[in-house]
């Protein structure tokens, strides 16, 4: 286990405001001679409402005896309920590391001790007794080098890692229980309260701006709320996480799994599935990793297919920004090292200044990317995809990958050659063009990635824009015929079945001389043809924000 991101190891930086009422209880979890094991250190680690010692193999979190708007630890029996939540909550995503729960005692004589660990914190009396204090929550202790936050530290988010968190994530919300909840209500006070705490500090946060945010975040939840309430009625609202950033997962056995999920307020967790994968997804974009963002957008909308809910992603990532921010706000009056102080107050500004910025994002627009196999279409959309239209970028949609849904099959199972001829390769362009169509309705830019051999299909990728109102900025890649066949024999574990002789073929039916789209050589190295598709698409009058990523101060 490690402390969440905001807190701070005691060793350097101590917390002031420990509860009278917990004061021993303190010293005792600090105390390495508590354990009955042998245990050399104890590491403790702060929040604004947490506690936590990390003693040999385990890690101890005791809930402070404190009260916000948002939670209330402020008894001892509420403590209990919300430690029996966390272990719950979190059992089902990492049951590996949530233990059980141990309870703290007092002897007759009126010192306090460790009681057994219960691993089943709903058994009978599992927690009672006039002797009892407090109740930890017991966790397996991991290396916060494998919490996630760090692994991008050490630029190590790879591709492969965020496809498998993007799986994971989707997975968890399709096997989350439904919850009954108003989308628009809850929002609607999240709203009240983050404007209300956030006029509160007038030193951090400038009172006009705090009034033109709340402004604006009602005018489009009046605007959403059609949406956001036919979602909740189709079952998208959830017993999710609530706080799902890159601090509150970790790598274990080499998978991504989600922990320290909420369990104090029923209303923070249980909320739209897409308002869950928007903190992970702001969180990304807020520390520079704005490509990282576009992976598992795209990643998960490929596992669940909710396109249509990204209308409202500008501002559920706003919310999440704002949210930040306040809590920010908080927690700067915990800290009392002055660069601490410091790196805290620019973060939560530029939480602020984000979530202002979410509000206002950029018009959509349509990219169509043709060639033949082995161009690199995929290669290039994927590396534009972060910079075109409101954050984190474009949807990728690609008709290899759109192939294997539509007959069924793993991404990288091979196709029988029929699966490419005639009425099969028709209804791969229908489907492509209506994932695209659902883009765009969202307000989301998309980047269409098919060979587009046939006149029709380029045809109907312009017409789709103009009936979706967008700008239109189609690109046709070229490469000489043996790099093709080059490239598409070195693929391994890649959506596209094809090899030398379909390229062959393909270049055999491309289209001969002029055709209305710009041309690029993809020959190259992969950063010098982006160069040049990012020069078609400005020339087109398109905005490619390739600063997107500098753009983001990474703080967070």
């Amino acid at each position: 286990m490690a402390a969440n991101e905001d807190a701070v190891d005691a060793g350097a930086a101590s917390l002031t405001g420990v509860p009278e009422t917990q004061a021993e209880v303190v010293g005792l979890l600090a105390d390495p001679a508590s354990y009955g094991e042998p245990v050399a250190r104890v590491e403790r680690h702060d929040t604004h409402a947490a506690m936590v010692f990390l003693a040999g193999a385990r890690a101890f979190k005791v809930k402070r005896a404190v009260s916000y708007p948002y939670l209330d630890f402020g008894t001892l029996a509420r403590r209990i309920a919300v430690c029996r939540a966390e272990i719950a909550r979190n059992r089902r995503t990492a049951p590996v590391l949530y233990l059980g729960l141990c309870p703290v005692r007092q002897r007759s004589g009126g010192a306090l001790y460790l009681g057994e660990l219960i691993a089943d914190p709903e058994a009978e009396d599992a927690l009672s007794g006039d002797d009892l204090v407090e109740v930890a929550v017991v966790m397996r202790r991991f290396d916060q080098d494998a919490l996630l936050a760090n692994v991008h530290a050490r630029d190590e988010l790879t591709p492969a890692l965020l496809d498998a968190l993007a799986d994971h994530v989707a997975a968890f919300h399709d096997s989350a229980g439904s919850a009954a909840r108003d989308p628009v209500a809850g929002h609607r006070t999240e709203i009240a309260d983050n404007t209300a705490d956030l006029r509160q500090r007038p030193d951090i946060f400038d009172a006009d701006a705090v009034a033109d945010l709340d402004a604006r975040a009602n005018a489009e939840l009046d605007r959403l709320a059609p949406l956001l309430n036919d979602r909740a009625a189709a079952g998208c609202v959830r017993r999710c996480h609530g706080d799902l950033h890159l601090a509150n997962i970790v790598l274990w056995d080499g998978q991504p799994t989600l922990f320290d999920a909420i369990e104090f307020n029923d209303a923070l967790a249980e909320i739209d599935v897409l308002y869950d994968l928007a903190f992970l997804l702001m969180d990304l974009d807020r520390r520079g990793a704005r490509a990282a963002a576009n992976r598992v957008l795209n990643r998960y909308m490929g596992a669940r297919d909710d396109l249509d809910g990204l209308a409202a992603l500008p501002f559920h990532l706003s919310l999440r920004a704002a949210i930040r921010a306040k809590v920010g706000a908080t927690a700067l009056a915990t800290l009392t090292d002055p660069a601490a102080q410091a790196r805290q107050l620019a973060a939560t500004r530029g939480y602020f200044e984000a979530a202002r910025a979410y509000l206002r994002p950029a018009a959509p627009v349509l990219v169509a990317i043709g060639g033949v196999s082995g161009t690199g279409k995929t290669t290039v959309a994927r590396a534009l995809a972060p910079d075109l239209g409101a954050p984190p970028g474009a949807l990728v949609i690609r008709s290899d990958v759109e192939r294997k849904r539509l007959f069924g099959v793993a991404e990288t199972e091979r196709l029988p050659e029929s699966a490419y001829q005639g009425s099969a390769n028709a209804r791969v362009y229908d489907r492509i063009m209506d994932q695209a169509r659902r883009g765009l309705a969202a307000g989301r830019s998309v980047v269409l990635e098919a060979t587009f051999l046939r006149r029709e299909d380029r045809a109907r990728a312009r017409k789709l824009a103009q009936s979706a109102g967008v700008a239109f900025a189609p690109v046709w890649l070229t490469a000489p015929a043996e790099t093709l066949k080059q490239r598409v024999d070195a693929r391994t574990a890649d959506a596209s079945d094809a090899t030398s002789a379909v390229v062959a073929a393909q270049l055999e039916r491309a289209p001969g001389g002029q055709i209305p789209w710009p041309g690029v050589d993809a020959s190259g190295a992969v950063a010098a043809v982006v160069a040049r598709v990012r020069d078609v698409l400005r020339t087109a009058g398109v905005a490619v924000d390739d600063e997107g990523e500098a753009a983001c101060d990474g703080s967070g």
